[in-house]
């Protein structure tokens, strides 16, 4: 059985609590749900659903590259909205990051994000092999 790895980059945030940034095993980049946190500063990116979806989704591409991936190779990702009436607005965020060969996706609303953000973002990678 393949050993699970623990992947951690300084260019994105660092984890608020006993998790892992991401997880590497069998090939996949496992990621940690991303909220909106401006990677230089450490602090909450307070805005639209819009501004705080490109800050999730940027961690999200970030976690990715340093991993030696992108996002054409993320294969799935769940998203939890904290109102599902942003749906449309957060969509079309998304979508300019995923504009060919989109992955998999779940969105759901949750009850309550933590620290109040509105959007969270965690996904599955393949990473490329060497």
């Amino acid at each position: 059985m393949a050993e699970k790895k623990i992947f951690f980059t300084n260019k994105a945030p660092a984890p608020k609590g006993p998790y892992s940034q991401a997880i590497i095993h069998n090939g996949l980049l496992y990621l940690s749900g991303q909220i909106p946190v401006d990677p230089a500063s450490g602090q909450l990116v307070r805005g639209t659903i819009e501004e705080e979806t490109e800050s999730v989704l940027d961690n999200v591409r970030i976690i990715a590259e340093e991993a030696g991936a992108g996002l054409k190779d993320v294969i799935k990702v769940t998203c939890y909205l904290a109102d599902m009436d942003d749906f449309a607005r957060f969509n079309d965020v998304y979508k300019k990051y995923f504009s060919e060969n989109p992955p998999a996706r779940t969105t759901i609303q949750a009850a309550k994000l933590p620290l109040d953000v509105q959007v969270e973002a965690d996904a599955i990678i393949a990473l490329p092999s060497n």
